[in-house]
């Protein structure tokens, strides 16, 4: 029998902590949001400085230790006027901070992307297209993601692109309940934009207790749409549009114009990305739009000069919350009871 076999073992010598850690931190793009995360979650936003050189390079650093830390990076790959920040400045920052994460030892990197840009070029509708959705994930893989958090994705193939786990949040049930909160005289009747939102409005119509209608619409070019007609009873009834988000908000305005001249008494509209782009301000006023409110969450920072009639919600508490279980590793999908499959 040898030495070894002999010897009980009496336990390493090496001294072991098990106690995790867990890190938050802010990309320029989504620093007031990763705030409203840590103080949910109790927890100091960490410190770190991003600047973007006079070329018009970005620099990361952390300002305080990381290693062997679960790190969750927020940073919505989106514009942020305020911070001269792009789509894709939003993105190579968000890279630049996984890889210094990477270099710095921690334990697990998280990226939390409220809002996933580039999701819509999910698929070549055209030859000779990228599919730019699988680009961001090759990209966030290659630098060291361990994990990504999103929230309500365009399309769920994007899922499909990845090899890391994928946790995919709703915003859904905050805007279930900011309607069954309101007192409208007229009942609410919840409208899908088109065909591919079907199953997520009549989940939306189940939770609020009403009815459903669905759209016909055509996309003749990229950010342009046409309202065909209406399938499903709006007449005198409060027209809810829902949608994962609201860009340059055509497709908006032109669904409530439909719906008004199907009969209805109202249009609201509720999204969870409010990206408004373009003329969306322009379009969006009451005046222009008819639409009386306009709810949207703060996954994508607003532009300054929105329009009155729109009303943010926060999504920092269901983003905490899923923080919080996937760093104890506890099902993130009880969040929602099994219900964040909107696709």
């Amino acid at each position: 029998m040898s030495k070894i076999e002999e010897e009980p073992r009496s336990g390493s010598a090496i001294p072991q902590d098990y106690t995790k850690r867990l890190m938050v931190f802010g990309g320029r793009a989504s620093m007031d949001l990763a705030a409203k995360i840590s103080g949910k979650l109790d927890v100091e936003l960490g410190e770190v400085t991003l600047k973007t050189f006079s070329d018009g390079e970005v620099y990361c650093r952390y300002e305080e230790s990381i290693r062997g830390a679960d790190v969750f990076l927020v940073q919505s790959t989106a514009a942020n006027e305020a911070e001269g920040m792009t789509p894709n400045d939003s993105l190579v920052e968000l890279l630049a901070m996984i890889d210094a994460a990477q270099g710095a030892s921690a334990h697990r990197i998280i990226a939390v992307m409220p809002w996933y840009g580039y999701a819509r070029q999910d698929k070549k509708s055209k030859p000779r297209e990228p599919i730019t959705a699988r680009v961001v994930a090759k990209c966030l893989e290659g630098v060291g993601a361990d994990r990504v958090l999103t929230m309500d994705l365009h399309a769920g193939q994007v899922q499909g692109f990845f090899h890391v786990p994928l946790d995919h949040m709703t915003a859904m049930p905050m805007l279930e309940q900011w309607l069954i909160d309101q007192a409208f005289e007229e009942p609410p009747v919840i409208v899908s934009p088109d065909a591919g939102r079907v199953k997520t409005a009549r989940n939306f119509a189940r939770k609020v207790g009403c009815t459903w209608a669905v759209m016909e619409k055509e996309r003749p070019a990229q950010q342009v749409a046409e309202i065909g007609y209406v399938v499903g009873d709006v007449r005198g009834k409060t027209a809810v549009l829902v949608d994962d988000m609201i860009d340059t908000a055509g497709t908006l305005c032109a669904a409530a114009q439909t719906v008004l001249d199907e009969g209805a008494a109202r249009v609201i509209a509720c999204a969870t990305h409010g990206v408004f782009s373009g003329a969306a301000y322009e379009r969006l006023p009451y005046e222009n739009s008819k639409i009386e409110q306009i709810v949207v969450t703060d996954t994508v920072p607003l532009r300054p000069g929105a329009p009155d009639n729109i009303t943010v919600l926060t999504a920092a508490q269901t983003l905490a919350d899923s923080i919080r279980r996937i760093f104890t590793d506890d099902s993130v999908s009880e969040i929602f009871a099994g219900e964040n499959q909107l696709f």
